[in-house]
């Protein structure tokens, strides 16, 4: 795949793909502790549950991320 996205929205995109895998694996987590695999709406109820987190996990990584940046700039030592 050709890239198409430019430089300047790097930590947009990186904050896209991240907030929407990790809700993607922890969604269908809950999901199956609270409905179970076997239920016939499960997949329904993960991907609603999966949307409604991811769309509030972006802003989220991208409010966040800098100060979680200057944490570990502070707390990882250079060799």
């Amino acid at each position: 795949m050709k890239p198409f996205i430019p430089k300047r929205l790097e930590h947009v995109t990186f904050g896209f793909l991240l907030a929407g895998m990790m809700t993607f694996f922890v969604s269908g987590i809950s999901t199956v502790m609270a409905v179970g695999v076997g239920d016939p709406s499960f997949a329904g109820k993960w991907m609603r549950a999966w949307v409604i987190t991811w769309a509030i996990a972006f802003p989220i990584v991208l409010f966040v991320a800098p100060a979680v940046r200057r944490i570990v700039h502070r707390i990882v030592r250079a060799d």
